[in-house]
């Protein structure tokens, strides 16, 4: 097991699904954890009852990823209320799906924004801060889509393709620094954004993974936990795909 006792995690889009999951498993393995979440409530209940569950400090603060101003205040807010960050998670993202020909200007750079920009600005605002501590974590939640595509997905894969050459490019600028940077590619997990999809296409879901079963949150959160901990500490510039097998490379 994993064992990430004292240390500071940062998680966007934290507040429920696939970013509760990891935040409450890296409090159990024994962080302490910042929430971050674009809504009017960023997870301040999330956070109370990870806290009570776990016995670690867990608050929760609003951003805006895609706006760099706000993701560089949330990180400052992270340092003034911890002292450091070792582990920063970008797991916030959003879809838009649509066929190309119905996607709108605003649908796609939404998606690029928050999906790509955002992680580009979190891990600016932390750079500086890891490079000082001469370590840290870094997470990013990229997806299948963007390892092999997906119709009606052409902004979603590329903000989530653009994310892994991200990751690689950053891996190899920050690893003399001793900080790692690794990405997750989950395949279809069960959430509340699953849960509304046809039950055909779940069918087919399935039927294309071969372990026979959609993912479930924690199954993400596990992978995740792993790279930030010290077990991975010579892991860096990797994509672990997390789907039950569906797209193997």
């Amino acid at each position: 097991m994993s064992d990430l006792s004292n240390k500071i995690a940062v998680v966007t889009g934290g507040r429920r699904g696939i970013g509760r999951a990891i935040s409450e498993l890296l409090a159990r393995r024994g962080a302490d954890v910042l929430i971050g979440d674009c809504t009017e409530d960023p997870g301040k209940d999330t956070a109370a009852e990870i806290a009570a569950a776990t016995g670690r400090r867990v608050i929760a603060q609003c951003v805006d990823v895609a706006n760099s101003a706000s993701a560089k205040a949330f990180i400052e807010f992270a340092i003034a209320q911890f002292g450091r960050v070792d582990i920063l998670v970008n797991n916030a993202g959003i879809t838009r799906d649509n066929l190309i020909m119905r996607i709108s200007d605003e649908d796609w750079d939404s998606v690029l924004d928050v999906n790509l920009k955002g992680a580009f600005n979190c891990c600016k605002a932390v750079a500086r801060q890891m490079m000082k501590q001469r370590s840290g974590r870094i997470v990013n939640i990229t997806s299948v889509a963007g390892l092999a595509g997906n119709a009606g997905q052409t902004n979603y894969a590329s903000s989530k393709a653009g994310l892994v050459g991200f990751t690689k490019s950053l891996a190899k600028e920050l690893g003399a620094r001793n900080i790692t940077v690794n990405a997750v590619a989950p395949g279809f997990v069960g959430t509340a954004l699953t849960d509304v999809l046809p039950q055909e296409f779940k069918d087919l879901a399935i039927k294309m993974t071969p372990l026979g079963r959609f993912g479930t949150p924690e199954d993400i959160a596990r992978a995740v936990a792993f790279f930030a901990s010290d077990d991975a500490a010579f892991i860096t510039g990797q994509v672990l795909s997390v789907d039950g097998g569906m797209v193997m490379q």
